[in-house]
């Protein structure tokens, strides 16, 4: 029987029917993961929190030191690390966040000298704010219970995350048998190939990022204090703090810094500031990134800002802190997948062309990386 509609016509619309399938699948995994953010939120920071704390903890298991001492010992030295670096960096911007506001407030004034339209002075801002405060004073206190319930939901956020930290990391060497005993028993090697592609992707994610967050905030901080910009210090951590939301953290701590040099220092320092940050950042694009993070997935600059935008608009800061290393894991196993079939392996038995396992690491039901 002849068809109705001719053949490129059906694979169309066979191509149609598979991407219409992909995108429902994917709006309920995003919806599932919005309605139980609470409990995905601190899964995924602790996955985050084991790629970076893995190497110490082999360590220490390696020395003889019992697996669940060395975990509980990991995460005391995580929240030791955590509660310094927190310490110091607040106590920058405390000491420092009077100077900076006041020359990020110097600027927007000599900016709007120059360039605001009449009636839209600082002045009138701030008399709006001040009648539009009086008039809904009311709301403060509802906002100040607002304030601390983000407050409990981010502590107890954090307390689940390390306690998740501690059994994924006495438990690693048995993730391996886990996942093979959750996928049948043909596809049991390349599950285990693609779960250690997608770690090995957000470990290597995690610890270059560290890296290199540190590398750039002692640059800029140190090009701050020579030029004798107020508040080197707290600016640095801002750098710091903004490595992990690539490109976008980085220019809004670079546009920051700036500004504040252009309302203390003047328009010749301002273009000295704006030299250092943008040297850091050429040092971090073509130095420091392609070195520290070579083994690891790379991820062109529009993927990496598209899954930024789209984490932002899921989970606000969270989501854009999120966004990169969920999408490196998603190319890793993209990639184990596209190894299996680009050499003609027969995926279901997870064989290679030569006959080994699919794994791209290690051996086949071998534990993954501490």
């Amino acid at each position: 029987m002849q068809t109705l509609l001719p053949e490129p016509v059906r694979r169309l619309a066979a191509w149609c029917a598979v991407l219409l399938l992909i995108a429902g699948v994917g709006a309920v995994g995003i919806w599932l993961i919005i309605y139980f953010r609470t409990a995905v939120t601190p899964f995924l920071l602790a996955i985050l929190g084991t790629a970076l704390l893995g190497p110490l903890h082999k360590k220490l298991v390696q020395m003889g030191v019992n697996r669940s001492l060395a975990a509980g010992l990991t995460c005391v030295a995580v929240v030791g690390v955590v509660g310094g670096a927190t310490y110091i960096i607040v106590a920058a911007l405390l000491d420092s966040g009077a100077q900076i506001l006041a020359a990020l407030r110097s600027a927007a004034e000599g900016i709007s000298k120059h360039f605001g339209p009449a009636g839209t002075s600082l002045h009138d801002l701030a008399a709006n704010a001040r009648d539009l405060l009086a008039k809904f004073g009311g709301t403060a206190a509802s906002g100040v219970i607002s304030g601390l319930s983000v407050v409990g939901q981010a502590i107890a956020t954090a307390v689940l995350a390390l306690l998740l930290i501690f059994f994924f990391l006495r438990d690693s060497h048995k993730a391996a048998g886990l996942a093979r005993s959750l996928a049948p028993r043909a596809h049991a090697d390349t599950l285990e190939a693609m779960g250690r592609r997608a770690f090995e992707a957000v470990e290597g994610f995690m610890r270059g990022t560290t890296f290199i967050a540190l590398i750039d905030a002692v640059c800029i901080t140190v090009g701050l204090l020579i030029l004798r910009v107020p508040g080197a210090v707290g600016l640095g951590a801002l750098v710091f703090v903004g490595a992990y939301i690539p490109y976008l953290g980085a220019f809004l701590s670079g546009a920051v810094a700036v500004l504040v040099a252009l309302a203390d220092r003047g328009w010749v320092i301002a273009l000295w500031a704006l030299g250092v940050v943008l040297a850091v950042q050429v040092l971090e694009g073509h130095v420091l990134q392609p070195v520290i993070q070579s083994r690891t997935v790379q991820m062109h600059p529009a993927v990496v800002m598209l899954a930024i935008t789209a984490g932002a608009g899921i989970a606000g800061i969270l989501g854009m802190l999120l966004a990169v290393p969920v999408t490196a894991a998603a190319f890793g196993v993209i990639g184990e997948l596209r190894t299996h079939y680009g050499n003609g392996s027969d995926i279901g038995t997870g064989k290679g062309p030569d006959g080994g396992t699919g794994g791209s690491t290690g051996d086949s039901g071998t534990a993954p990386p501490d």
